[in-house]
């Protein structure tokens, strides 16, 4: 007797025209294992979980080691980044997964083009932001700060920042920056 996974998966056979004009098909593969793990807002309720997975919610799908996919909403956040904990719930082979709306990573980006804020200041083209989420899954930039007074070379990032448009979320263009842990030298050494 087949295992109830293979067969879930063999229910759930991707079958594709051009491949059966030539008389094969796609590789079997349960459907949550098309999701990439990653950051998500729900667009509409998790089926028969409506109360812990409502629609309009900042989702991350991982997988565990053994190879099960989850989904879990977030649960602290530090530095403008979202930290995940247990429990979580598992990620199903059903036609909710494809309700979810993919999200950028979180970290450093740079502006495709100049903000105008308000308050009557803007952000250039090309600013460093730093890209978090607000648990409805909707980006917030925060801006690199030169701070007046700091005796470090370093870039500050506010604790508040600017809710943005999906539209925007889209073109950002992602920065490079080297997570260090520890500097092996100091700066002023350096020179």
């Amino acid at each position: 007797m087949a295992k109830p996974r293979l067969k879930a998966q063999r229910e759930m056979a991707v079958s594709c025209r051009h491949c059966q004009a030539r008389g094969g098909k796609l590789p079997i593969v349960a459907m949550a294992d098309f999701i990439p793990t990653g950051l998500y807002r729900t667009t509409t309720p998790m089926p028969g979980l409506e109360p812990a997975m409502p629609a309009g919610v900042l989702v991350f799908v991982g997988q565990h080691p053994a190879g099960e996919r989850f989904v879990v909403r977030p649960g602290s956040n530090r530095k403008n980044r979202w930290f995940w904990t247990e429990p979580t719930l598992p990620l199903l082979a059903s036609g909710w997964i494809w309700t979810l709306r993919r999200l950028p990573p979180e970290g450093f980006y740079t502006l495709p083009e100049p903000i105008e804020l308000s308050a009557g200041g803007r952000w250039l083209k090309n600013a460093i932001v730093q890209l978090g989420y607000n648990e409805s899954g909707r980006g917030i930039l925060f801006v690199a700060e030169d701070r007046e007074g700091e005796t470090r070379n370093v870039l500050a990032f506010s604790s508040r920042g600017r809710i943005i448009d999906d539209a925007l979320l889209d073109r950002l263009v992602w920065a490079p920056i080297l997570p260090v842990a520890t500097p092996d030298i100091d700066a002023d050494e350096a020179n």
